[in-house]
C-alpha cells in the first residue's frame, strides 16, 4: 500500500484512536487525529484524506450529520465505525453516504482489509471477477438511453444531470450496467465492493442497491430499472432507460 496515503481518524476516545493511529502507521499509512465532532467537516474539507474514518458518537456533533454534510464535497471512502450491536446505525451511515462500516470493538486485521479494499477501489476501475466483466473488456463510457456513466471521469448522468455517487455506489452500478441483462450473482457482488466474503447477514448490498435506485428515479417498490432477481442476485435493465 502506498505509504502516502493519509487518513483522518475522527475518534473522542483517545484512547482507541491512538491504537489505530500506531497500527495503521505500522502498515505504511499517515494518520492524522480529530477529536470532535463539530469540527470534523472544517479538518475533513482542508485535510483531504485519501480515506476517513468517522466515529458515530462524538462530542459536539454526531458523526451521521458530519456524513451527510460532507459527502457532498468530500469524495474519498468513508469508513464509519459503530458500537451498536443491530444495524442500525450500519444502515444510516450508509444511507448518509459512508462507504463501509467497521463494529466496535476494532480488530485491526478486520480494519486493515476494509480499508484496503476501499483504496483499491478508490479512483479506479472495477478490478477483473466473477461478478462483472474485468476492465479489459469494458468501455469507458456507457449509455443506455439517458443514462450515462463514464469510468474514467467516474460520473453519472441521468437525462443531462449530474448524479452524485459515493465511489461503492458507482462501482456498483458500472459493474451492472456493463453486463447488462445478466444477472449478478449477489454475493460475487459483495465480495468484489467490499473485500470479504458475504456473511449472509450484512444489509450493505441492499442499502446500495435502494439508494442507487432512489438516486436514478427507479420505483423502490417495483424497480424497473435494478431489478433484484431472487435468490440469485441482481439486474442491470438496459431497455427501461
Amino acid at each position: 500500500m502506498n505509504p502516502t496515503h493519509r487518513i483522518l481518524v475522527v475518534e473522542d476516545d483517545k484512547r482507541l484512536a491512538a491504537l489505530i493511529r500506531d497500527y495503521l502507521q505500522q502498515q505504511g499509512f499517515a494518520v492524522l487525529i480529530e477529536g470532535r465532532g463539530d469540527t470534523a467537516p472544517e479538518r475533513i474539507l482542508a485535510e483531504r484524506p485519501d480515506l476517513l474514518i468517522l466515529d458515530l458518537m462524538l462530542p459536539g456533533r454526531d458523526g451521521l450529520s458530519v456524513c451527510q454534510q460532507i459527502r457532498a464535497e468530500y469524495a474519498g471512502p468513508i469508513l464509519i465505525l459503530t458500537a451498536r450491536e443491530d444495524d442500525m446505525d450500519q444502515v444510516a451511515g450508509l444511507e448518509m453516504g459512508a462507504d463501509d462500516y467497521v463494529k466496535k470493538p476494532v480488530e485491526p486485521r478486520v480494519l486493515l482489509a476494509r480499508i484496503r479494499a476501499l483504496l483499491r477501489r478508490f479512483g479506479h476501475p472495477p478490478a477483473a471477477s466473477a461478478a462483472g466483466t474485468p476492465p479489459a473488456a469494458a468501455p469507458a463510457e456507457i449509455q443506455y438511453g439517458a443514462l450515462r456513466i463514464n469510468r474514467e471521469a467516474h460520473s453519472v448522468q441521468l437525462a443531462g444531470e449530474n448524479v452524485l455517487l459515493t465511489t461503492n455506489e458507482f462501482e456498483l452500478l458500472y459493474m451492472l450496467a456493463a453486463n447488462a441483462g445478466k444477472v449478478l450473482d449477489r454475493q460475487a457482488l459483495y465480495a468484489d465492493l467490499r473485500g470479504i466474503d458475504y456473511d449472509g447477514l450484512d444489509r450493505a448490498m441492499d442499502v446500495m442497491v435502494s439508494r442507487l435506485r432512489r438516486k436514478l428515479g427507479d420505483d423502490a417498490h417495483a424497480p424497473q430499472r435494478i431489478k433484484t432477481v431472487w435468490g440469485q442476485g441482481y439486474l442491470f435493465v438496459k431497455d427501461a432507460w
